[in-house]
């Protein structure tokens, strides 16, 4: 990465840190806990940031952190759990940004980026390669028709940055699955810009129809599956 060094740093400034609570009460806590760590990208001067639905679902406070250490208090603008997105709001103007790459721009070999917080002011930074941008299935309420994977591990909180080597954003880094599949998977801002007007607009995707869920605790008995508990639509907001 030492010959990318100016790329690298024309993108840090738009990788922030988050600091998530979530009540006690709430439903996803139980799975993900009460206090989460995440990474987003800022997106527009204007205070919008793209994360992973997951670090903020539920959120009672979002603390959003810069590279310089300057914190704002962030609220949740928009979720959407089909795709796995959620967009935060904070205050400000004139703040540093990262431009979104055009759609379908993401090809298969493509070197790129990934930046992600390692706590308010800390960041880390991992180079690949795309190796896919099939389908994936996590067989719960993670169900998207394209992917980005990348032949490299997440290097910090979920919802960090993927930029390709002209410092666009290219995807949110979701899941790092090194031991199951050797790549990480980021979510394409294709889907972002496919619905942003609406995310912005009514905070969701209305004009997609809703897919029902529901959660299901197993765990393996004597050779058979018991359900241990069930919930439905359980990560809803």
């Amino acid at each position: 990465m030492n010959g990318h060094i100016g790329l690298i740093l024309s993108i840090l400034p738009g990788t922030v840190d988050l600091h998530v609570t979530i009540p006690e009460t709430h439903a996803s806590a139980r799975n993900l806990g009460s206090e989460r760590a995440g990474s987003g990208a800022i997106i527009a001067p204007d205070g919008y940031i793209l994360t992973v639905h997951y670090v903020t679902v539920g959120a009672s406070s979002i603390t959003v952190t810069t590279t310089d250490g300057e914190q704002f208090p962030g609220k949740i603008a928009a979720q959407d759990q089909e795709t796995g997105l959620a967009l935060v709001k904070i205050p400000g103007h004139d703040l540093p940004f990262l431009r979104l790459a055009p759609p379908n721009s993401a090809k298969l070999g493509d070197a790129v980026v990934m930046i992600a917080s390692a706590g308010q002011t800390g960041r880390r930074i991992q180079g690949g390669y795309i190796s896919s941008t099939e389908s994936y299935d996590g067989q719960w309420e993670y169900m998207i028709d394209k992917t980005i994977r990348v032949t490299a591990f997440n290097p910090g909180f979920g919802g960090g940055t993927l930029a390709n080597f002209r410092g666009e954003l290219i995807g949110v880094v979701s899941l790092n699955l090194n031991e199951v599949g050797k790549f990480s998977l980021a979510i394409p801002v294709d889907y972002y810009l496919s619905y942003e007007r609406e995310l912005k607009q009514y905070g969701q995707v209305q004009s997609r129809p809703r897919r029902p869920w529901l959660g299901l605790y197993s765990q393996a008995m004597a050779g058979h599956v018991v359900i241990g508990g069930d919930r439905a639509d359980r990560y809803r907001s």
